[in-house]
């Protein structure tokens, strides 16, 4: 079965258990799905419910469809998100992403934990993701195009939206978050950089490092979705501090500044 019909036969799903369609789709990243919960009128779909999707093994990833409302705007919530390096493919990476493509979303905001090279950034920080750089060493294009789904050669030259972007600033200044920008670098991962490797990231332009997020970001944007993200700095990289890196350290991190990044997502989403 082709992925797009896969899509469309998740999508019929989804469509069974709620009428509520959404505006904008949302990914939580490590530690962030709480704000998940505060959405209104909200139905809960577990990942193994729906066809195709695959089940969730990361620690801080609930593994749940959320669709429910932010003051009035529908949105879709994946609660948990799919890694490269738990060895799923990269379709599957990105299927949950697609799908809220296929349900109708023409915006999307992506979330992840990560670590910070940048001298200007430090754990507990929000940073607007301004553009990236793909060194996962795999494309969720590649192989053969449905001309359904996106085109063949899609364009990156923008994949992060501008203007969602300054609306994302904005309402960090209304807030009193520090407004960070930065350039977000993907690797497979599982293990963490060594302080060699991070010295050759910042070389190369990294603000922050993670292990997802770009196989997301391309394939909603072959799917003509507008796109932001937003990274919270969850640790310093190997070798900015002396500290030994712990996904322990991610989730606290990401757990002391849950309620700022709600309030943020809560602003924020309805001016999407």
């Amino acid at each position: 079965m082709k992925i797009y019909d896969q899509i469309n036969e998740a999508a019929a799903f989804v469509k069974s258990r709620t009428a509520l369609l959404p505006d904008v789709g949302v990914v939580l990243g490590s530690g962030l799905g709480e704000f998940a919960e505060t959405l209104e009128k909200k139905t809960v779909i577990p990942y193994g419910e729906i066809p195709h999707f695959k089940e969730v093994k990361v620690k801080g990833h609930a593994g749940r469809l959320v669709i429910g409302k932010v003051r009035g705007k529908a949105v879709g919530v994946l609660q948990g998100r799919y890694h490269y390096y738990e060895g799923f493919d990269i379709n599957e990476v990105v299927f949950p992403v697609r799908l809220l493509c296929g349900l109708g979303i023409e915006k999307l905001l992506l979330t992840n934990a990560a670590g910070g090279i940048a001298p200007n950034l430090e754990p507990g920080d929000l940073m607007i993701i301004r553009d990236h750089i793909n060194m996962m060493g795999i494309n969720p294009l590649r192989g053969e195009n449905d001309d359904r789904l996106g085109p063949r050669f899609p364009d990156m030259s923008r994949v992060y939206d501008e203007n969602l972007s300054d609306i994302t600033a904005d309402n960090m200044r209304s807030l009193d978050i520090a407004v960070k920008k930065g350039v977000y670098l993907a690797l497979s991962g599982p293990s963490y950089e060594t302080p060699a490797e991070i010295k050759m990231l910042s070389a190369l332009g990294a603000d922050v490092v993670g292990m997802s997020t770009v196989p997301e970001a391309i394939a909603a944007r072959h799917m003509g979705s507008r796109v932001a993200a937003i990274s919270c700095i969850t640790n310093m990289a190997a070798g900015i501090s002396k500290k030994e890196l712990d996904h322990k350290e991610v989730t606290e991190t990401a757990n002391r500044v849950k309620d700022s990044f709600i309030e943020l997502l809560s602003a924020v989403i309805p001016r999407y």
